[in-house]
């Protein structure tokens, strides 16, 4: 298969941000267990991780293809290799914030990195789309093995017990296979850098005006909006599942996993669906589902049975049936992110990558810090409610965006 090495990379890559980026969940409960902070405190956990993946998007973005993107990712890797050996030294709140701007920084340079990188090695919007698919698919792969990973380190015996922590010492090395196996990927950027002579801030002034057309705009709200979804509902489960559906620490993390499962699952069905039907129709669709599994599930949760859980076989209803709702938004991220970057030239592949990872990241900051402000002063199903909003809306901007496709195809 061409380009397997790169790809086997990219894959990788993703599998161990994935684990680092989405134990965000885990450790939002842990922190109020280990620290005593309270829900409105632990979700600035997020917005050190996103609002880190915003900033150094935002500055490297313009002339991440002159730093190279093997190279980049590379720096990543070493970056988040040592912040997780460190991790286990300093246990504190401060310190699991820190780590999250460590592990947000690197995932910039990393996913604007894999975004680019699929431009260079596929060769029409059919491949691109499904590509961008599986690799986000194996992203969910990553979150879903590390709920496992992080249970296991968990002890609910004692819940003020820091052991957890030694759960970094694993993830840490799985980094640095991660970049050996990169080291060794043969990568020919050469079509990337064909306008590189240029200046800095003519590749900025590039970005800036990518921003400014209206197709670019409307897809930045759609981005916004659904990874302000999929994060209010990721970041916050684990908490959920534990407050609300009464599940033990470790029960509730490993039960978050179902999540995770489904979405990886609704990415890689996506990966052969979108190659024969019209990525519009099956997105819309997709949010219409989802809103009705809100629907559906959330009532469940109030009528939980009150005998003790001890596994999952005694677990409420509520703990299987809401977390498939990631089976129905899996797609939309995907999707909508390969229809945007097959559109453009590899040139401007960068530019928009960054742009992308900025708003995404703003999106998942307001997603969590509304959920955790919500489950703080109402309740957890009132927090999940909540994101029967940002779907319609999504609905709204994906219509205007499809729309407005044609015109950007016909200008470039």
């Amino acid at each position: 298969m061409q380009n397997w090495r790169i790809k086997l990379s990219l894959f990788l890559n993703y599998f161990v941000f994935a684990i680092l980026l989405n134990s965000v969940g885990t450790v939002i409960l842990q922190v109020q267990n280990n620290f005593g902070v309270n829900a409105s405190r632990a979700a600035i956990l997020e917005p050190c991780k996103d609002l880190s993946i915003a900033i150094v998007s935002f500055l490297v973005s313009s002339y991440i293809a002159r730093i190279g993107y093997k190279r980049a990712m590379l720096i990543a890797l070493a970056f988040v290799s040592t912040a997780s050996f460190i991790m286990p030294f300093t246990a504190s709140f401060v310190s699991s914030m820190l780590l999250f701007a460590a592990v947000g920084s690197s995932f910039a340079l990393i996913k604007m990195s894999v975004y680019s990188t699929i431009g260079l090695i596929t060769k029409d919007e059919k491949e691109h789309i499904s590509l961008m698919n599986f690799i986000e698919s194996f992203f969910m792969i990553g979150v879903l093995t590390g709920y496992f990973i992080f249970s296991s380190f968990v002890d609910n015996n004692n819940p003020q017990s820091t052991a957890w922590l030694k759960v970094y010492y694993l993830l840490g090395g799985i980094s640095v296979l991660a970049f050996l196996l990169l080291w060794s990927a043969p990568l020919d950027e050469s079509s990337a850098k064909k306008t590189l002579d240029k200046s800095l801030l003519h590749d900025l002034r590039n970005m800036l005006k990518l921003l400014i057309s209206p197709i670019v705009l409307i897809f930045i709200f759609c981005a916004f909006f659904y990874v302000l979804i999929e994060q209010s509902i990721m970041s916050w489960l684990p908490t959920f599942n534990n407050k609300v559906l009464l599940l033990p620490a470790a029960l509730s993390i490993q039960m978050s996993s179902i999540l995770a499962g489904s979405t990886a699952a609704g990415r890689f069905l996506a990966g052969l669906v979108l190659k024969k039907l019209n990525w519009f129709l099956v997105l819309i669709c997709c949010l219409i589902l989802a809103a009705a599994l809100v629907l559906v599930a959330i009532p469940l949760a109030q009528k939980t049975t009150g005998h003790a859980i001890t596994g999952w076989s005694t677990a409420p209803i509520a703990a299987f049936i809401f977390p498939l709702i990631g089976l129905l938004i899996a797609p939309i991220y995907p999707a909508i992110n390969s229809v945007i970057l097959s559109t453009l030239p590899v040139q401007k592949h960068g530019a928009m990558s960054g742009l992308i990872i900025i708003f995404s990241a703003l999106g998942g900051t307001t997603g969590s810090i509304i959920t955790g402000n919500i489950f703080q002063h109402y309740n957890g199903q009132t927090a999940f409610y909540f994101s029967l909003i940002p779907m319609a809306i999504l609905v709204i901007c994906l219509t205007i965006f499809k729309r407005l496709q044609p015109q950007l195809k016909s200008s470039e």
